[in-house]
């Protein structure tokens, strides 16, 4: 079993996180990519536009089924508070898991040192980084423990999408048949999200 993780809000989940998380699998070896959508993301606090964790939960569910390649694990869903990375990968740790690999974006990079016991997570998690083809960063800009993780880097396939982008068309009521998976754009429709 090596799985690598993705964690985030899903709100909703869309072609670009799907795509990424299989350039990643691919690139390193991973043998399958599991979706641990939070229930709680520290990062956004009362955010209005945050559809229910359930809702995000069975998106992320819709955007998978029948795909062997993926996974979607609940746990953050089934825990109170804030759904801090440190305790999910200790969580996974306690079922058994030898070492936890996870994906974050390039752009999440610089913030990483700001995260919940960062210290700690840094220490504790493989972190793989994606970033879009022509990405730099000045490594020079994050404490030393953070430096070796730019052998981690794989390039992301480039596609232009976003939650925000996918809500906005949402609303606007414009398609977003090619932003998400299909089963995830019918189940926004039939359920009246994001409008």
């Amino acid at each position: 079993m090596n799985p690598l993780c993705v964690g985030g809000s899903f709100n909703p989940i869309h072609n670009a996180h799907l795509r990424c998380g299989l350039a990643a699998m691919d690139a390193k070896g991973f043998d399958r990519v599991v979706l641990i959508p939070s229930a709680q993301p520290p990062h956004k606090p009362g955010a209005t536009d945050l559809a229910g964790a359930e809702d995000r939960l069975a998106m992320c569910r819709a955007a998978v089924a029948g795909d062997a390649r993926f996974g979607v694990d609940d746990l953050e869903l089934r825990r109170s508070g804030p759904s801090y990375t440190i305790d999910t990968v200790r969580e996974l740790k306690h079922r058994g898991w030898p070492s936890v690999s996870w994906m974050i974006g390039a752009d999440m990079l610089l913030y990483l040192p700001k995260w919940h016991k960062a210290d700690e997570l840094i220490r504790e998690v493989n972190f793989v980084v994606v970033a879009r083809p022509g990405w730099t960063l000045d490594w020079s800009q994050l404490p030393d423990a953070y430096r070796s993780l730019k052998a981690n880097v794989v390039e992301a396939p480039l596609m232009d999408i976003s939650a925000t982008e996918i809500r906005r068309r949402v609303k606007a009521g414009e398609s977003i048949a090619d932003l998400t998976p299909l089963p995830v754009a019918q189940y926004i429709a039939d359920r009246g999200l994001y409008r």
